[in-house]
């Protein structure tokens, strides 16, 4: 009830906004604000970015190699019998000296629960948590289980389908030794990204969050987790009482009460996470309708905390909020152009044209993201940059405005659930072979 009603007051002032700014002011101005602070924030970013570079070229830092806690590595698992064991083989194969593997059947149906516990017996790093099937659900809910019988000082989330080369964790755990980091996210690629149309895009949008992630590192902003590839200071996850079991979005979740508490949340571009993309229209929308939802909540639950908050600093602040208006925008873009439309049915006075030239340059703004992130951190030249990126920002905007549109109603209008909505893995047939080249 709490969200519904933060909600609605968010939504009616944006109705007023909109309709008060068009009555009294011309909507060219809104374009004009729009583009100035979109190229604003993304120039401070960039700026930033390239500052952290530099100052690292010239003064690199002192990395303690000697900081090797043990690591407890969590793997969640529901119906997941075609993808397990392979993950587990390349897990145990890190370079890393002290770490376990903890295997935790989620209630399975098929036979994940017999394939874990045989491989518990294969090796001692290895232990099997077999919950029973009343136990509550949620990912969630199975990581706060299972950190009960961890031994870490840090924990380390994969999912089921996750794939890594030997020095991940090395590389990851070097970030997590600051006093006030909490956790660190290593970067997250799509494994089998030619698999098809849908996969491609997907591949390019994990492209753009790690652009956007390096940057909110760079400026010590609101990084967040990611579920899959994420290592987490025991006693910063003790401080926020664990996971939270009332959300369907655990990582985002976890990322701003972190940031509430004051820790700082890194990003590792050089550690990287391999997961399937998913494959089907249907199983993609499922995926973003859950993100979307949970991200959403999770600022509606948190926004008071986060305004008043002692501990989080000022610039992750900012950042949060920044970032709370790529949800608010699609519905004031599309409002806009209905309110401009009835007027121009209408014959009345109306911007319709500048609503349009709004709408658009919210795409090319897009589509230049996607392009210098394709071309930096993709090594794409630039024409194949571009024709990826505007395939890849119509898909965007496609799947991402209408998704947060019925989230939003739902939020006002639906009772919350607990939907988990999960992602089927081991449907990848064409996969990046020894995670450095193209199938």
């Amino acid at each position: 009830m709490r969200e519904r009603i933060a909600l609605l007051i968010i939504i009616t002032l944006l109705i007023a906004f909109l309709v008060i700014f068009q009555n009294y002011f011309n909507t060219a101005l809104a374009i004009v604000f729009l583009i100035a602070f979109m190229f604003l924030y993304t120039i401070y970013m960039w700026i930033a970015t390239k500052y952290q570079k530099r100052k690292l070229k010239k003064n690199p830092p002192v990395l303690n190699y000697s900081y090797k806690p043990f690591v407890s590595i969590l793997i969640p698992c529901h119906n997941e019998e075609s993808v397990i064991e392979k993950t587990v083989k390349n897990v145990l194969e890190l370079n890393y000296k002290d770490f376990e593997i903890i295997l935790i059947d989620d209630r399975s149906e098929d036979s994940t629960a017999d394939i874990i516990l045989g491989l518990e017996k294969t090796n001692q790093k290895i232990k099997a948590l077999i919950r029973p099937k009343d136990a509550t659900p949620g990912k969630s809910a199975v990581l706060n289980d299972a950190v009960k019988i961890a031994k870490g000082e840090a924990i380390l989330v994969f999912d089921a389908d996750a794939k890594v080369e030997k020095d991940f964790l090395s590389k990851l755990i070097v970030k997590l030794e600051g006093a006030d980091v909490g956790a660190v996210q290593a970067q997250k690629v799509i494994i089998n990204k030619n698999q098809n149309f849908l996969t491609r895009c997907q591949y390019n949008e994990y492209i753009l969050d790690t652009h956007m992630q390096i940057g909110r590192d760079a400026v010590r902003g609101a990084v967040e987790l990611r579920g899959n590839g994420e290592l987490i200071k025991l006693q910063a996850l003790k401080s926020v009482d664990y996971w939270n079991e009332e959300t369907i979005t655990d990582d985002l979740d976890l990322s701003t009460r972190l940031h509430i508490k004051g820790w700082d949340i890194r990003f590792c571009a050089d550690a990287k996470v391999y997961e399937e993309g998913v494959i089907s229209f249907v199983a993609l929308i499922r995926q973003r309708r859950r993100w979307v939802e949970g991200s959403i909540r999770r600022y509606l639950e948190y926004a008071y905390k986060v305004f008043t908050s002692r501990d989080m600093s000022l610039r992750v602040g900012f950042d949060l909020i920044a970032y709370i208006t790529e949800f608010l925008l699609p519905f004031w873009l599309i409002a806009e152009v209905v309110i401009q439309g009835f007027h121009f049915i209408q014959g009345s006075d109306n911007a319709i044209l500048s609503s349009i030239i709004l709408v658009s340059t919210t795409g090319v703004f897009f589509t230049s993201g996607f392009v210098y992130s394709l071309r930096k951190y993709a090594n794409y030249s630039f024409i194949k940059a571009l024709l990826e990126s505007i395939v890849t920002s119509i898909y965007f905007i496609t799947i991402w405005f209408p998704i947060a549109m019925f989230i939003i109603f739902k939020i006002v209008f639906s009772r919350k659930t607990m939907d988990w909505g999960k992602t089927n893995h081991g449907v990848a047939n064409c996969v990046i072979e020894g995670f450095n080249n193209e199938c």
